[in-house]
């Protein structure tokens, strides 16, 4: 498989975790005025879809640059860590 093939997959299941952390955000942090979630929580999530959201972009201009191996190693960060959190570690 080629690195270009596996920055693809990245970007496809990075953006299916962004779609899922906006699709679940309501039941977290509240909506409206019973927002229950503080400014910490809120933030993470935050950062968590945008980390969803730059790291594709990232890994293409790294392969752009030169650093393939890098690039995709950077595209997949997120899928590995939502594995990593879904199955009980860390």
């Amino acid at each position: 498989m080629t690195v270009f093939a596996i920055l693809v997959i990245a970007t496809v299941s990075d953006i299916g975790l962004a779609v899922l952390l906006v699709a679940v955000s309501g039941f977290v942090v509240g909506t409206g005025p019973e927002v229950s979630g503080v400014l910490v929580s809120m933030a993470a999530w935050s950062g968590a879809l945008a980390g969803c959201l730059v790291a594709p972009v990232t890994g293409f201009v790294l392969r752009r640059r030169g650093f393939p191996n890098a690039g995709a190693t950077v595209a997949l960060v997120p899928t590995m860590l939502g594995l990593i959190l879904a199955l009980g570690g860390l």
